[in-house]
């Protein structure tokens, strides 16, 4: 029996603490992939709170079918999906990096290195907000979280040729939005 399913059990007869191990285990992988799904700390944030509480509630009909943090990520992205209805588009430049805020460097190389690194990952980010909800969904669940094909079809139930299509069409606008933001800010009109 997996160390989940152990923790599931305890939570299911009342052990509290246990169910704070499964938010350590997974807080931080859920919010970074939500992060990137949702393209704001806030949203992000608030997202992986609700699921929680979500997972909480509904621990009784986990089924052991899948991995623990497929389901749990489930849920997740279906609270993602009503908040994205809900919330409006941020078209402002500057929000989008108020929300992206600062990204780790390595701090061996030298500054102009460390520029130049930031700005490719905020290229990165700004060209993921580009993208369609369906195309950044699938890639960051393939190039982030490391999720094969089939798992990614459990997880956003859809078929895996689907899956397939739809990560070669993200990652073909993904390169071109790129190049675009490279060629306009070697032009310095971005």
């Amino acid at each position: 029996m997996s160390d989940d399913l152990l923790l599931i059990q305890r939570i299911l007869q009342g052990d509290a603490v246990a169910y704070e191990e499964i938010v350590r285990n997974y807080q931080q992988r859920l919010y970074n992939t939500m992060f990137h799904i949702l393209g704001s700390k806030e949203d992000a944030e608030d997202v992986v709170q609700e699921s929680f509480v979500q997972a909480y509630l509904k621990l009784a009909t986990f089924q052991g079918n899948s991995a623990f943090y497929t389901w749990l990520y489930r849920i997740s992205f279906n609270i993602a999906i009503s908040h994205r209805r809900r919330r409006k588009k941020v078209h402002s430049i500057d929000q989008v990096r108020d929300d992206i805020g600062s990204e780790p460097v390595d701090q061996g190389n030298g500054p102009a290195h460390r520029m130049e690194q930031q700005e490719s990952i905020r290229q990165v980010h700004a060209a993921l907000t580009k993208l369609s909800e369906e195309h950044r969904d699938v890639l960051v669940l393939r190039e982030l979280e490391g999720m094969d094909y089939d798992r990614i079809a459990d997880v956003l139930e859809l078929p895996v040729g689907t899956v397939r299509s739809r990560l070669h069409r993200a990652r073909t606008h993904l390169k071109e939005c790129l190049e675009t933001m490279i060629a306009q800010s070697e032009r310095g009109t971005l």
